[in-house]
């Protein structure tokens, strides 16, 4: 289930950013790209999730 919302807001979030950043250029928004780029960044963050560590770090002294 979280893979599932990870990818929904990720998605939802790089359209978002998208059509903003595209309004600011003054570029016309594309779907598609927006798609391609929401996905990307999900399977990045599933990649960073699975490659940070998640067990206590010792201490040196």
């Amino acid at each position: 289930m979280r893979y599932f919302w990870t990818f929904f807001w990720t998605f939802l979030l790089v359209h978002m950013l998208t059509y903003v950043a595209g309004s600011m250029v003054g570029s016309a928004y594309d779907f598609m790209t927006a798609s391609i780029l929401g996905a990307a960044a999900s399977v990045f963050i599933f990649v960073l999730a699975a490659v940070i560590p998640d067990e206590p770090v010792n201490s040196h002294h």
